[in-house]
Order: C-alpha cells, then sequence, then structure tokens
C-alpha cells in the first residue's frame, strides 16, 4: 500500500503587475497556512519520502515550506513543469515514476487538475471542493508507483486550511 497526498499550492497574489501566472508568489494567507498545514501533516505522522512539485513560484514556494515543516530536504524536492496546469492524465504519468521504495510521496500543484485527480484516484470517494492549501490523503491499493491508476485508491482524508486549528 502506497500513500499519496495531492497538494493545492497556497493562496497566492494578484498584486504585482505584469507577472505571468507561472511567477505568481504566495500571499500573505499562503504563507501563514502552510506551516500550519506542515504541523497538521506532521501531527498524523505522514513522513514524505518523496516530494514533487510544479515549478510555478506559488506550488514550489508552497512544497519548500511544507518539506521543511516535515524536516524533508529542500534541495531534495523533484520539480516538473509537466506538472503545472497538468490533467489527472499527465501526473498521473509523472505518479508511476516514482521510487519503488517509497512509501509516502507529496505531490504539489494546480486546480483543476489537482481536483480532478484525487476525485479520479479515490474510487467512490468524491471531494466537492478543493481549495488553496488543500490536501487530498490517499490510500492507494498498490504495492508499485509504476501500477497507480484511476480509482486505485481510497481517500483517509481531505485537509483544508480553514478547518485546521
Amino acid at each position: 500500500m502506497k500513500q499519496l497526498l495531492v497538494i493545492r499550492h497556497g493562496k497566492s497574489s494578484w498584486e504585482i503587475d505584469g507577472l505571468s501566472d507561472h511567477d505568481r508568489p504566495l500571499n500573505e494567507r499562503g504563507l501563514r497556512d502552510a506551516p500550519r498545514m506542515a504541523a497538521a501533516l506532521k501531527e498524523k505522522g505522514l513522513v514524505p519520502g518523496h516530494i514533487v512539485s510544479s515549478t510555478a513560484v506559488r506550488a514550489a514556494t508552497t512544497a519548500r515550506m511544507l518539506a521543511e515543516g516535515l524536516g524533508y530536504p529542500k534541495d531534495q524536492i523533484a520539480f516538473e513543469r509537466s506538472i503545472y496546469l497538468a490533467s489527472p492524465k499527465e501526473m498521473l504519468r509523472v505518479i508511476q515514476q516514482f521510487g519503488e521504495s517509497v512509501e509516502t510521496a507529496l505531490m504539489f500543484g494546480h486546480n483543476p487538475g489537482m481536483h480532478e485527480l484525487v476525485n479520479e484516484m479515490a474510487s467512490g470517494d468524491l471531494v466537492e471542493s478543493f481549495p488553496t492549501l488543500a490536501v487530498g490523503w490517499l490510500k492507494l491499493d498498490i504495492e508499485f508507483w509504476g501500477e497507480a491508476g484511476f480509482a486505485c485508491g481510497s481517500l483517509e482524508a481531505i485537509m483544508k486550511p480553514r478547518l485546521l486549528d
């Protein structure tokens, strides 16, 4: 059994004129919520063996902040441009390439793809909303990452910043 945490980037800023969508940073709320979510994941004993993130600034920053809070080396985060605004099928191809020694992996990206990925991978469990910094915690009924596919797991939890203490 493998675990996959599908994580949407934190709340981003629209205040800087002329920035491309890819270059938008986190806003104050995004910077505040990321350490809180890291603490909540750590409290649940979730220890990542692999972290992969979109290269977009807001996703990469969120990934680095959660990695720091979870004690994962930030220099070992894999950054994949293909995750930026990817479809669930494109993200599934990335997931299938994870190292087999990894038991728990975190993937940081964007909506609508992240929301759709959770719903596609969780057999029978549909998530209605997937706001910024939402975490879809999936338990996958697979032995090897290469076996990952749609409807191969169950939704253990959906975590949202506004629901944290």
